[in-house]
Formats: C-alpha cells, structure tokens, sequence
C-alpha cells in the first residue's frame, strides 16, 4: 500500500470532473488539488507560458509527499507534460492517451471528433496519438475557446440561449462530417455533456477525458487503503472556487480551500 497523496491540477476548476472520478472508483486515496484559478485559461496562452505555469503548478503540488501527478487539463498535457515529466522523478499521467485509448475502443466509423482548446488543437497531439495507433482514422478537430469561461461563469444548462448559441456555432462542423465519437478534449467540457449530446445526437459516444485520465491512474498506481482525504488549493478567491466547486463535484466542500501564490513557485 502507498498511502501518499496523488497531486491533481488544473489550469481552473474543470479538473474537479477528475477529481470526481477519483472519488468514485478510488476512494481511499489522498488527493492535493490544485486550481489555477488566478490564471485561467491556458488554453489560450503560448506554450512558453503554458510550460512554466506547470512547472510551477508541479512545484507546488511537490511540496507534498507525492506518489503521483494527474494533469487534469488538456491544454497542459497537450503542449507541456513532456517536458515537464523528463524533468522530475515523479511520474505524471495526462488525460490525452487515455482518452484516445477509449476513443479507439469505442467507434464504429473510424470518425472521431475532439474539441479543445485553441492550444491542445493547435497542438495536434490528439490526430498524432489517434493516427499512430490506428492510421486509416478520420479525424475532425474543432477549437472551442467560449467554453471554459462559459462553464467557469456556470452557463451549462439545456435551455440557456447563450451557451446553446455557442455549441451550435463551435459543433455545426463536427455535426457535418457524421462523427459516431467525440473526444471532450478538456476537463472543463463534461459539465456541458447534456448541451453537446443534445446537439451531435445519442449515436455520439461522448469521450470524457478526465474520467478517462482518472482510471489509467488507478490501474498504474499502488492503492492506499483507510478513508481518503483531499485537500483543495486556489490561486485565485477560495470562496468563489467553493461556490462554482460543487458545480464540478456534485456536493460542496466542507473543508477550507488553501490560497496559494503559485507565481512563487
């Protein structure tokens, strides 16, 4: 047994779909959780910046006695983790490969779409992990810049006009090319699961890429055993990360969420 916590992060507060997961399917382990939330989005950002927010980020979480680091967020596994994990002696599990992995076991057609942010699809990494595996794969990608500040300002319910709007505007392609796969190619966009099925259709298998990330890392890791703990940490308000939180987690967070300086780190 190795009862050290598992470190999670996230460029904001999406990463909790991860964190939810975790909760589910290995609930004896300790997780430090970090939020970017000073920050948000990175996806928008340069891989310069982007790869030193995570090492940053990686610094914090290392202050801990970590067995383990989940990158709950697309943007980061897409343009940094490689660099970051050849740098440090703690393995670091993104939500890329184990999202394609299930993308690959789950279509029919050989069509998949991902959606991301500007970043992960300007990164590629997706047809690149997609096309090594299988070659003859057909794959759409489509930029979604709206959705984090979308789902971060709580706009996520079937019925709301703006972020209905906005689906159909970024989807319309996908739609079009008769994808029977989508990747949700961050953690931020399960929260939007009911507007995008609605919109592609239930012949869509949605791909969420956290939960995905979540169960690669229970089958690598060495289990703890007890009751586990997680502890929540912010760059930004720890009262406005508590109240979009229970959003992300199907419950609120009793304890008290850590403010971190990150740019220290």
């Amino acid at each position: 047994m190795d009862n050290r916590p598992i470190g999670v992060f996230d460029s904001g507060v999406g990463g909790l779909t991860t964190v939810r997961r975790m909760h589910e399917i290995m609930p004896n382990e300790n997780i430090i959780f970090f939020g970017d939330t000073g920050r948000v989005p990175y996806g928008t950002r340069s891989a310069e910046t982007i790869t030193r927010y995570t090492r940053q980020d990686v610094s914090f979480l290392r202050t801990f006695d970590i067995k383990a680091i989940v990158v709950a967020c697309n943007t980061v596994s897409a343009v940094a983790l490689e660099t970051v994990a050849a740098e440090i002696d703690v393995p670091m599990i993104g939500v890329v490969w184990p999202a394609c992995r299930k993308a690959l076991a789950v279509t029919k057609t050989g069509r998949i779409g991902v959606i991301g942010t500007p970043a992960t699809v300007r990164s590629g990494v997706y047809e690149r992990f997609l096309h090594r595996a299988r070659p003859a794969l057909e794959v759409f990608t489509q930029a979604c810049p709206l959705f984090v500040p979308l789902v971060e300002n709580g706009r996520v319910q079937r019925g709301d006009i703006v972020i209905e709007t906005v689906v159909a505007e970024y989807l319309a392609a996908l739609r079009a090319q008769d994808i029977d796969t989508l990747i949700l190619g961050c953690t931020h966009y399960p929260l939007l699961r009911e507007v995008i099925s609605a919109y592609m259709g239930s012949h869509v298998h949605l791909i969420d890429s956290g939960a995905e990330a979540a169960d690669h890392a229970r089958q690598m890791l060495i289990p703890a055993e007890g009751r586990g703990k997680t502890k929540y940490f912010v760059s930004d308000d720890p009262e406005s990360f508590r109240s979009l939180a229970g959003l992300f987690l199907n419950g609120e967070i009793a304890d008290e969420v850590g403010h971190v300086e990150i740019a220290k780190y």
